[in-house]
């Protein structure tokens, strides 16, 4: 799993990459924590290569919507492929996030 982050003016986009599983969850934790604290403006999560979310993956996304909700921020969910599009509709995440693509 990777996560690769770029700043262009008040838009921070983070591109997701692989498998976010329980195992990657943890390990880009930090990553995501980071993105928090930026959450008073938007944050885009570009999920074009993301192959896979678990539970903890969800929980990662939920943290970030929290911390903008808190901030005035927005969490922008960019390029989910269907298999990921049917974890949002299950879980009733399509409800909570701006998904675009």
């Amino acid at each position: 799993m990777e996560v690769k982050i770029s700043r262009e003016d008040k838009v921070v986009t983070a591109s997701l990459i692989g498998r976010l599983d329980t195992p990657a969850s943890q390990e880009v934790a930090p990553q995501m924590n980071a993105l928090a604290d930026e959450a008073g403006g938007t944050i885009v999560l570009d999920c074009k290569e993301l192959s896979y979310i678990s539970s903890s993956g969800l929980r990662l996304f939920l943290m970030l919507r929290k911390a903008a909700a808190e901030k005035g921020g927005k969490v922008i969910v960019r390029s989910i492929s269907g298999e990921i599009r049917s974890v949002f509709l299950m879980t009733g995440f399509l409800n909570l996030f701006e998904i675009e693509g």
